[in-house]
């Protein structure tokens, strides 16, 4: 027998529709339908329906499964971000207002089976929610019968990602009862990752260590070090993010085989880490995997780093020593920055690659080596062709399988993820209690615009578990104290730095007189005339001081990029 909801319940619900509806554009003259600045579609459930029953047929449950709660996830993450920018700091609004948004939008109705519970500034979350009349459970029974799974994958995976992005650390959901399995309606628990099992399935859709079941145990000369074996086991790889998917997916494809692949990206989103990951469940896995930084050896040593030197072969060469070729034999050879590669080893590189043999600096012997090439640069080589500073030959070589791994800025819905990763190995490393991430904090994280990527994250957070008071939440202080700035932030929150022994401290009277604020006003109307055109002059302004990004351009005017996007279009910026 279905529940009945309060008067209490249904009078908060009539306050969330109307919320709701004040940000719901319909303009069918324009062919959108916009809910909180972002683009939304209506379109049959049975053609949805369709869809994961075709998926399920060519790809398996499980990939589709997989698939469809990394939709869900990112559904989640991205209405929750909208959502926040509306209610301002009020999580415990954005948090109601996320089940009643699924209910509008048709996917399920929520009823609390106690009140949601959360923290936070400590991470503290529990949640334990029915799911009735869920269209996942009815579709998946009605096509395929009762199931031994639960099948409200996007559901879940939205529930991940809205609460995840909410609280600014991974919160996992679990579907314990379903209705595609004979249970009377489904039933969920969210709670935060390390309160789960290390194993449980519902992680899976995160890290790309569980999807790809991959060897544990490899043999990993980082650089020269030909140190012992590493049972460390596969580098921290975690996302839910298209990009980040996106990569793991070519990834998988292309492990099995002995192709050269060619990783390309800005510095810093973790080249060497996928390069590892992609040895780690290739074919080579038990042999060594060698890595060099091109950039790093010196000219004249190139050619002696990567294919060996004899005794006598140059001033300083008292003893014979193999390559960096010859060490990877049967294994893998990661190039790092290849860019930086002089042209004339360029071309000696160009031969071992073709011809599968090395020479060494100085003697006359040839020797075979059987080495899987993995490449990795942060320019565009074919920009770099062009210029004349890298060969056009050895980058065709090269190119073969092609892999782009995007910028942090670009898959915000893992920094989440990762932070939780970095800020365990590093509390752990230090021997320190780290309650969380502040709320101002995530927000701040989520702002930045991550020029170093995913290692000025990891840096980040190393940072502010050293500076974090025992059981104490990391804070905006902790992570924002080495001169970055936060381009979305107010001048006045932005994080101040240490006053150096030889500076005197600002007095007030070193800040500009408050009264000088109506005349700029004043001055900003008489030129724009309007407050029309004042907000054309403010996006025009925003546009400049971001060199024309408009993603960037939006965080500064605090609007969400579909907002900015919708203003700049209606007023012809």
């Amino acid at each position: 027998m279905s529940p009945t909801r309060s008067a209490f319940e249904l009078h908060a619900h009539a306050e969330r529709d109307e919320f709701i509806a004040r940000h719901l554009r319909m303009a069918p003259d324009e062919g959108e339908i916009r809910l909180f600045d972002q683009r939304m579609l209506l379109m049959h459930g049975y053609s949805l329906a369709a869809l994961r029953r075709e998926l399920i047929e060519r790809l398996g449950l499980e990939k589709t499964r997989e698939l469809f709660t990394r939709l869900g996830y990112q559904q989640g993450v991205e209405d929750s971000h909208h959502l926040r920018a509306q209610v301002g700091g009020d999580v415990a609004q954005a948090m109601a207002l996320g089940p009643r948004l699924r209910e509008i939008e048709g996917f399920v109705r929520n009823r609390a089976v106690e009140q949601m519970q959360f923290d936070t500034e400590s991470g503290q979350f529990r949640g334990d929610y029915y799911w009735q009349s869920s269209w996942e459970a009815e579709t998946h029974l009605r096509e395929f019968g009762v199931s031994g799974t639960p099948a409200c994958w996007m559901m879940v995976g939205y529930a991940c990602g809205y609460t995840t992005a909410m609280m600014g650390r991974p919160v996992i959901w679990r579907e314990i009862e379903c209705v595609a399995m004979g249970h009377e309606r489904c039933r969920v628990i969210g709670q935060p990752i390390e309160e789960c099992d290390a194993n449980d399935e519902a992680l899976r859709f995160l890290q790309v260590e569980d999807f790809i079941s991959a060897p544990r145990h490899r043999t990993v000369v980082a650089g020269a070090d030909l140190g012992p074996a590493s049972d460390s086991g596969l580098p921290d790889l975690v996302g839910a993010s298209a990009g980040f998917n996106a990569v793991a997916y070519r990834l998988k494809r292309v492990a099995p085989t002995d192709a050269t692949v060619l990783f390309m990206g800005e510095s810093g989103v973790g080249k060497e880490r996928f390069s590892k990951a992609l040895h780690a469940i290739g074919p080579r896995a038990g042999q060594p995997f060698v890595s060099v930084n091109c950039a790093a050896i010196p000219q004249e040593l190139v050619e002696a780093e990567l294919f060996g030197v004899e005794k006598g072969a140059f001033t300083g060469a008292n003893a014979a020593r193999p390559g960096r070729f010859e060490r990877a034999h049967g294994g893998t050879l990661f190039l790092d920055e290849i860019s930086s590669l002089p042209m004339h080893a360029q071309g000696k590189l160009l031969r071992v690659l073709q011809e599968g043999e090395v020479e060494r600096v100085g003697d006359t012997q040839v020797r075979k080596v059987d080495v899987r090439i993995v490449a990795a640069a942060n320019r565009d080589l074919r920009e770099a062709v062009k210029a004349g500073e890298f060969r056009e030959d050895l980058f065709f070589r090269l190119n073969v399988f092609p892999i782009l791994i995007p910028p942090l800025r670009e898959r915000r819905e893992d920094i989440p993820l990762l932070v939780n990763v970095f800020m365990q190995r590093y509390a752990q490393r230090f021997g320190k209690g780290i309650a969380g991430v502040t709320r101002r904090a995530t927000e701040a994280l989520q702002a930045y615009d991550w020029p170093g990527n995913v290692r000025e994250l990891e840096n980040m957070i190393e940072r502010g578990v050293i500076l974090a008071d025992e059981g104490a939440s990391l804070d905006v202080q902790h992570l924002f104290s080495g001169g970055e700035v936060l381009p979305d932030l107010a001048p006045a929150t932005v994080m101040p730095r240490l006053p150096q022994a030889d500076e005197a401290p600002r007095q007030a009277s070193d800040a500009a007189p408050i009264d000088t604020a109506p005349r700029q006003l004043d001055a900003l109307l008489a030129e724009a005339g309007s407050l029309d055109g004042i907000e054309i002059l403010m996006m025009q302004h925003a546009l400049r001081q971001t060199g024309g990004n408009a993603s960037a351009a939006a965080r500064l005017l605090g609007l969400g990029r579909g907002q900015f996007e919708y203003r700049r279009k209606k007023r012809g910026v």
